[in-house]
């Protein structure tokens, strides 16, 4: 009676193991292209598209002081309170001044900066938008709009919720 049992045991696992790694291979076929239609892919593809197959990457956002401007690589760098963030300016990048196009010799150290970036497969960050100076008038309108929005959205969801009358026993 063991040895019948350790036989269909053994059968099972050896059935397991043989037919385990097809349908793992046939889709990994199916998702990822060939190695070389995907060099020249990626050299051609957006950011945005380039780090993940699906494209469904999101832009991240950054704020703070420019600590260096390096014009020959086309680089500014972020100082942060433990580490420090580089960002790489493209033919893509959409930098602004108060509203206003503004250029890379726009680009100086110690500036208030924002905007966005992606993250490349390298690691390194390219920038996306990069708005240079102080919050302008339209952007300290549309930030109040938005605080409004949201303390009225939690204003009409807080009665509604203790409007609901509560079950008590009466005596």
């Amino acid at each position: 009676m063991k040895h019948s049992n350790f036989g269909i045991i053994a059968a099972f696992f050896a059935t397991v193991v043989i037919c385990f790694p097809f349908p793992i291979e046939a889709a990994g076929k199916k998702t990822s292209p060939s190695p070389d239609a995907s060099s020249s892919a990626d050299a051609d593809a957006s950011p945005a598209t380039a780090a993940v197959p699906g494209g469904k990457v999101r832009a991240a956002p950054f704020k703070g002081i420019i600590a260096a401007v390096d014009d020959k690589a086309k680089t500014f760098t972020i100082a942060g309170k433990e580490t420090s963030h580089s960002l790489k300016i493209t033919d893509k990048t959409i930098i602004t001044r108060g509203g206003q196009p503004a250029t890379m010799k726009d680009v100086v150290s110690n500036e208030e900066v924002r905007g966005s970036y992606y993250k490349m497969p390298d690691g390194s960050m390219e920038a996306k938008i990069v708005k240079l100076g102080p919050l302008t008038e339209a952007e300290k309108e549309a930030r109040e709009a938005r605080r409004v929005k949201r303390e009225e959205k939690k204003a009409s969801i807080s009665p509604t919720a203790s409007a609901t009358p509560s079950v008590s026993p009466s005596t």
